[in-house]
């Protein structure tokens, strides 16, 4: 015997048939899909927001250092200052024309019956013309290019003396080179007659004008370029005791 429902169909008990289960599946899904989303977001911003604070963070950090900086660059320029000084006094005192030991080292070397008129020194370079100097400055200096130099100009009674003369002066400290720039005699004879004192102040020796000289001696660049320059000068040439 078959039972049957009287009940109209609106007013009957639904029983699930299945058919709309996907659907649920796929609102779970979108739900899901933002949920990650979502955190995507956060995480981004958060890293945003830390990467902001550190570049804020650096900024503040060098402008400290800038500011640290700034108030050391004092010292700084004030080692580079000394440095600079140190600097200028050794080349001054590597290329200075020491008087002393000159003087000393030409009263040695200079044969008898030579004398000099004048002396022209230059710490670097070619002396000026020692002739065109006056007599109440016999000694002058200059400062030019290339090596130490000294321009010397003197009397000497003949050539053989002129010649011991040159020989001689490379026995100066430190001497590299000497090189005769001119020797000349006047004729005395000629400017008796006219009544002059002659073309030059070196005088006669044995009734016969002497010779007048000029002669340029070149020295070492520095102390220390020339092998001999380690070894100790002699009191006599104008080192020390």
């Amino acid at each position: 015997m078959n039972s049957v429902n009287l009940l109209p169909v609106k007013h009957r008990p639904r029983t699930p048939t299945g058919g709309q289960q996907g659907s649920a599946y796929v609102v779970l899904g979108i739900l899901g899909a933002v949920l990650v989303m979502t955190l995507i977001y956060v995480l981004t911003v958060n890293g945003i927001n830390t990467r902001r604070s550190e570049v804020a963070k650096a900024k503040t950090e060098t402008a400290v250092a800038n500011a640290r900086a700034a108030q050391l660059a004092a010292y700084g320029n004030f080692s580079q200052v000394k440095q600079q000084r140190v600097d200028s006094v050794k080349q001054l005192a590597a290329s200075r024309i020491d008087w002393e030991r000159l003087a000393r080292g030409l009263a040695l070397v200079l044969p008898d019956n030579v004398w000099l008129l004048t002396a022209s020194a230059a710490s670097s370079g070619q002396a000026a013309n020692a002739a065109s100097g006056n007599a109440s400055s016999p000694v002058t200096s200059s400062t030019t290019s290339g090596n130490p130099s000294v321009q010397l100009t003197g009397c000497a009674p003949s050539h053989p003396q002129v010649a011991v003369t040159l020989v001689r002066l490379r026995e100066l400290s430190g001497a590299q080179d000497v090189q005769l720039n001119e020797i000349s005699q006047p004729d005395t004879t000629a400017a008796t007659a006219t009544g002059g004192s002659g073309a030059t102040d070196c005088g006669k020796t044995h009734g016969k004008a002497n010779f007048k000289w000029d002669a340029t001696v070149m020295f070492a660049p520095n102390p220390g370029s020339t092998p001999d320059a380690a070894k100790k000068v002699p009191a006599r040439l104008g080192g020390g005791a």
